[in-house]
């Protein structure tokens, strides 16, 4: 059990450690700091350029309102 536990514990360090390295001190995936603090392109590869999703569609809904007596019912406005 104990060398299981081992096993998980070294699992879970090199997927921690594995993460941190790609945020390359908070410039993102394909740029480094520089010697003056600025994010530089590293070199050999362009740099990775990342697009946020397209925002979700705004949905109106209306509510249904039948006339008095009326109830909706089925797909439609329905007699009590």
């Amino acid at each position: 059990m104990k060398y299981l536990f081992a096993a998980v514990m070294l699992a879970s360090a090199v997927v921690g450690f594995g993460e941190a390295a790609s945020a390359a001190g908070g410039c993102g995936p394909g740029w480094y700091r520089g010697p003056y603090g600025g994010c530089r392109p590293m070199a050999g590869r362009p740099p990775v350029v990342v697009v946020a999703p397209a925002p979700a569609p705004v949905v109106v809904v209306r509510p249904r309102v039948c006339p008095y007596g009326f109830r909706w019912y089925a797909g439609r406005c329905r007699p009590f």
